[in-house]
């Protein structure tokens, strides 16, 4: 299906929880002339901790973005705050790849949408990190429990997709609170600045809705929801889940083994 614009964050390469495969699945079957990657597209916490992990769908993944810039889609990356690394080189291009702070979208009809991670607008990941790389290490526990759950499931024959992380976020009122009110921060943000609306990720939390006239849009992630936004030829926002066929575990290029880094 052509697309005009593809939005996707919270990709965490380098880590087995990345869904690299079903990622290059929908790439294959979206075709777009923009493709905005909004933030911890590479997960470099998890590699200061020594949990390098590198799929054969990961290379691909790459191979596969870097082709798409040659053949002229427009590419930008917005770094966050698990590649914030990248944020050294912003307004730089590497290749077809433009590192942006920020971004401004203008869709086809007009509408102008703000482009950013979000981690700026989370207040435990800017004053208080320890807690941010707890959380983000329970998060990623929460993944794999829920990969060995879904694999249950298929041999139970149980039909759809279920989010154990997911599930959490929901029950848990915290996590829910917290939620809001990243949405109301980033929200406030935006109005001031006079867009129509925002496009986002870092909360792992895959959305659209309209809250007092304007437009928030979160891509949710690639490691447990794989969602992404798109926008149609018409302007029409649409958010996509992509879960596919693929019950296979990914195949890692060479018998993994852990990578000390300093």
């Amino acid at each position: 299906m052509q697309v005009r614009a593809i939005f996707i964050s919270d990709v965490h390469l380098g880590t087995r929880a990345c869904q690299a495969a079903r990622l290059v699945d929908f790439l294959r079957e979206h075709p777009s002339e923009y493709l905005y990657l909004l933030g911890d597209i590479i997960d470099f916490w998890a590699m200061s901790r020594g949990e390098i992990y590198w799929s054969r769908a990961q290379n691909t993944f790459v191979q596969k973005v870097l082709r798409r810039g040659r053949h002229g889609d427009k590419i930008i990356l917005v770094p966050g705050n698990h590649d914030e690394a990248l944020r050294e080189y912003l307004d730089m291009a590497f290749g077809d790849i433009v590192l942006k702070g920020e971004h401004v979208h203008t869709a086809v009809d007009g509408k102008r949408y703000l482009l950013l991670h979000g981690d700026d607008f989370d207040q435990v990941t800017r004053y208080h990190r320890w807690v941010a790389v707890l959380g983000d290490v329970s998060y990623n526990f929460l993944v794999r429990v829920n990969a060995l759950l879904s694999w249950l499931r298929r041999q139970f024959k149980r039909p759809g997709y279920w989010s154990l992380a997911g599930y959490a976020k929901r029950k848990v009122k915290t996590a829910v609170n917290f939620i809001f009110d990243f949405e109301d921060s980033v929200l406030h943000h935006v109005r001031e600045r006079g867009f129509d609306g925002v496009v986002c990720g870092h909360i792992h939390w895959a959305e659209i809705k309209q809250i007092d006239g304007l437009s928030y849009m979160n891509c949710g992630d690639w490691v447990d929801s794989c969602t992404a936004i798109v926008e149609h030829l018409d302007g029409r926002m649409e958010l996509i889940v992509w879960h596919g066929d693929l019950a296979a575990p990914e195949q890692p290029e060479a018998p993994v083994s852990q990578i000390a880094t300093a």
